[in-house]
């Protein structure tokens, strides 16, 4: 964890770089800091997940509509002003990332952060964490 994971409309594919849009997310979740220089996010747990929704429906169905959904999920233990600081630079990623295409047709974009405190089970396994947790 953390996980943000990207839900949009399929035209989107055609229309924005989603492989660079993923990896400039992932990257502004590593530059994050929190209130005494300590990272957010811990590189092994980065993930960054984007899907074309199969079905959608938008707005009236009556213009060309488009849509982006983001949701990162993260732990609880991050204070208010991460969580702000956190969603106002992904945010700022996604606008400059899709700016030209809200510049030509009607798109909604939306982010959410949601963390979770109530886990009833958080099951891991990774060979992932150790390439990064290794000390020098």
């Amino acid at each position: 964890m953390p996980h943000l994971v990207l839900l949009y409309t399929p035209e989107l594919e055609q229309q924005a770089d989603m492989p660079g849009l993923c990896r400039a997310l992932a990257d502004s979740m590593l530059q994050q800091r929190d209130e005494s220089g300590k990272a957010v996010f811990p590189t092994g747990g980065t993930r960054v997940l984007a899907y074309p929704a199969a079905h959608c429906a938008v707005a009236d169905g009556q213009g060309d509509y488009g849509f982006l959904y983001a949701n990162l999920r993260m732990g609880a233990g991050r204070s208010a002003a991460v969580h702000k600081t956190v969603g106002d630079n992904l945010l700022a990623v996604l606008r400059a990332f899709l700016d030209d295409i809200l510049q030509q047709r009607p798109l909604g974009i939306t982010l959410q952060i949601d963390e979770s405190p109530g886990q009833v089970y958080d099951g891991k396994h990774s060979s992932l964490h150790p390439l990064f947790n290794k000390t020098s």
